[in-house]
C-alpha cells in the first residue's frame, strides 16, 4: 500500500522553533524594535534540544525563538503602535528637510504614544507575582536614579527613576519592614519583608560614573521603561495599604519642620518637593488621620495541624521581630558631613530612630549638633576634636552590623581610629559541619545573651586542653619510639652474640682439622 511521503523537517521540533530573522519579518519589525517588543513582552530565545535537526540539518550559529510565542506577538497593539512612530520620524524629516515649521509643531504635538498598563497586568496576574520579580526591577531603577544627566540616557528617565526609588525608600520606613543590610564592593544590599515576600536588591554609591562603553545602555533603558510602570502600580498598591497619600505627602506638622522657606537655598520650586521626601527624616501623611486608641490585644487560634510547641516558637519569633523593629527606638543620632547621608539615615529610620545632619549637608535637617538629646554621633575620622559628654562617637559600620545582629551591639568596637571588626553577611547561613569564623560565634553568644568573654574563655580552655592533649600525644609517641629504639638494641646484641658464638664455633672445627692432619707422628 501506498502512503504520503514523509518529507523532512515538517513536524516534530523542527516546526516548533522559528529563527530571529523569520521572526522579524513575520512580524513586519527591524531589528532593534523587534528585541525591544521581546523585553517588554518577557519573551526570550530558547536552545532547541536537537539544534541540527531544527536548523534543517545545517550547522550555522542561529537565534532561535518558540513559534508560539512569535504567534502571540502578533496580536500586540503595541506592533501597530512602532510602526506609527516609524511614519511620524519619516514625515517630521521630511518637514525639517523643507523648513515647515508649522507642519513641524503639528506633528509633535501629535506625536504617537504607547503604556505599558496592559502587559504588565499580564505579565503579573496577581499583586504577589508582581512583588515577587520586583528584585530586578528596584536594582535598575536605583541604578539609572545615579545616572549623571548625560546624553546616554533621557533626563525624564533619570528623574522618574529617583522618584519612584525615593517612594519606595519611604514605603519601607513607613512599614518597617526592612530586615537586612550589607556593605559590599558592588553596591549596598538591602532585604526587605513586603508582605510577607522577601525583596532584595542592590543600591550603588554614590560616586562619579564613568558609563562603559561595552554596555547596550538602549537594552537597558527598555527594561527600565518596563520596570519602572511596574513600580509606579507596586508603589500605588502599597502605599494604600498602610493607609498613605500617593503621590506621597510629607505630614503637615513634620512639614513645618523642615522650614520649608529654607528650602529655596538647596533646590528650585519644582525640585523642592522630592528633595524634602529624599531627605528621609519625616513622617508621611496618611488619608485618614489615626486615632490614638488603647491597643486590643487580639485572641490568638491555633492553625489547624499545628501543635502547642509550633505555636510557642511562631508567637517567639513575632516577638522577637516586633522587638527588632524597635531597634533603635528612643535613640537620636547625628551625621557628620563625611558619612554617607542617604543609607544612613534609612536604615535608621526603618528601625524607629531619629537622625538629623548639618543643615548646610541636605534639606530636610531636624535638629542641630547641639542638641543635648543626641545619644549618638556617626563619624568617620581618626579622632574628634571637641566631645560632647553622653554621647556616642561610632563609625558607621556600628549602624549596620547592629541591624544585622538584631541587637545594639557593643560601642568598644566601633569607636573612632579603632580598627573595626569584620563585616559579616548577614545573606550566609552556615550549616552543621561549616566553618564558622570566631567573629560569628561571638555574635552568636551576645545574641543568647551571654558574655562573649565567657566565649573566649572557653576557646582558650578548650585550646589548652587540645595542647595538652597534643603533649600528652607527644609523650606517647616519645615513649614508643624509646621502647622500640630499645628492641631495636636488644635484636642486635643478639645478632651480635649469635656472630661471636658462631665463629668460635668454626675456629674448633678448624683446630680440630688441623690437629687430625699433623697427627701423632
Amino acid at each position: 500500500m501506498g502512503g504520503l511521503e514523509k518529507k523532512k523537517y515538517e513536524r516534530g521540533s523542527a516546526t516548533n522553533y522559528i529563527t530571529r530573522n523569520r521572526a522579524r519579518k513575520k512580524l513586519q519589525l527591524s531589528l532593534p524594535d523587534f528585541r525591544r517588543l521581546c523585553i517588554l513582552k518577557g519573551i526570550y530565545p530558547h536552545e532547541p534540544k536537537h539544534k541540527k535537526k531544527v536548523n534543517k540539518g545545517s550547522t550555522a550559529a542561529r537565534t532561535f525563538y518558540l513559534l508560539k510565542d512569535i504567534k502571540f506577538l502578533l496580536h500586540e497593539p503595541i506592533v501597530n503602535k512602532f510602526r506609527e512612530y516609524k511614519v511620524f520620524v519619516r514625515k517630521l524629516r521630511k518637514a525639517y528637510g523643507k523648513s515647515e515649521w508649522s507642519t513641524v509643531d503639528r506633528l509633535k504635538d501629535n506625536k504617537p504614544t504607547y503604556k505599558l498598563d496592559h502587559i504588565v497586568k499580564e505579565r503579573y496576574p496577581t499583586f504577589i507575582d508582581a512583588l515577587r520579580d520586583l528584585d530586578d526591577a528596584l536594582s535598575m531603577c536605583f541604578l539609572f536614579s545615579t545616572f549623571p544627566r548625560t546624553g546616554k540616557c533621557h533626563v525624564q528617565t533619570i528623574q522618574l527613576c529617583r522618584r519612584l526609588a525615593v517612594e519606595f525608600l519611604n514605603y519601607v520606613i513607613a512599614s518597617r519592614s526592612l530586615r537586612k543590610v550589607f556593605l559590599s564592593i558592588k553596591g549596598i544590599y538591602y532585604q526587605a519583608e513586603v508582605l510577607g515576600q522577601p525583596v532584595t536588591w542592590i543600591t550603588p554609591y554614590t560616586f562619579a560614573h564613568d558609563h562603559p562603553t561595552d554596555v547596550d545602555y538602549r537594552v537597558m533603558a527598555t527594561f527600565t521603561e518596563f520596570y519602572t510602570t511596574l513600580l509606579g502600580f507596586v508603589n500605588f498598591r502599597l502605599y494604600h495599604s498602610l493607609n498613605l497619600l500617593y503621590p506621597p505627602k510629607i505630614d503637615g506638622q513634620a512639614d513645618v519642620e523642615l522650614k520649608p522657606a529654607e528650602g529655596k537655598e538647596y533646590a528650585m520650586d519644582s525640585e523642592s518637593y522630592l528633595e524634602k521626601l529624599s531627605a528621609l527624616s519625616a513622617s508621611l501623611a496618611r488619608v485618614v488621620a489615626p486615632t490614638h486608641e488603647d491597643e486590643v490585644e487580639m485572641d490568638e487560634f491555633p492553625v489547624e495541624g499545628e501543635t502547642a510547641e509550633q505555636m510557642d516558637a511562631r508567637k517567639k519569633e513575632q516577638e522577637a521581630l516586633e522587638k527588632h523593629k524597635k531597634l533603635f527606638e528612643g535613640l537620636r543620632f547625628f551625621l557628620n558631613r563625611e558619612v554617607p547621608r542617604e543609607p544612613l539615615a534609612f536604615v535608621i529610620r526603618c528601625f524607629g530612630g531619629q537622625v538629623s545632619w548639618d543643615k548646610s549637608l541636605c534639606i530636610g535637617a531636624t535638629y542641630d549638633v547641639s542638641d543635648p538629646s543626641i545619644t549618638h554621633q556617626i563619624v568617620d575620622r581618626p579622632r574628634v576634636e571637641k566631645q560632647v559628654v553622653g554621647r556616642y562617637y561610632l563609625q558607621p559600620q556600628w549602624v549596620f552590623d547592629s541591624v544585622n545582629a538584631k541587637l545594639c551591639l557593643p560601642v568598644a568596637d566601633y569607636f573612632p581610629g579603632v580598627l573595626l571588626p569584620p563585616h559579616l553577611s548577614p545573606f550566609v547561613t552556615e550549616q552543621e559541619g561549616d566553618y564558622v569564623p570566631p567573629e560569628k560565634l561571638k555574635l552568636l553568644a551576645l545574641q543568647r545573651g551571654e558574655n562573649p568573654g565567657d566565649v573566649r574563655l572557653q576557646d582558650e580552655e578548650s585550646e589548652e586542653d587540645e595542647e595538652e592533649e597534643d603533649d600528652s600525644d607527644k609523650e606517647e609517641e616519645e615513649e614508643e619510639e624509646e621502647d622500640e629504639s630499645e628492641k631495636e638494641e636488644e635484636m642486635k646484641l643478639k645478632r651480635m652474640e649469635e656472630q661471636k658464638t658462631q665463629s668460635n664455633k668454626t675456629c674448633h672445627l678448624v683446630q680440630r682439622v688441623l690437629w687430625l692432619f699433623r697427627g701423632p707422628w
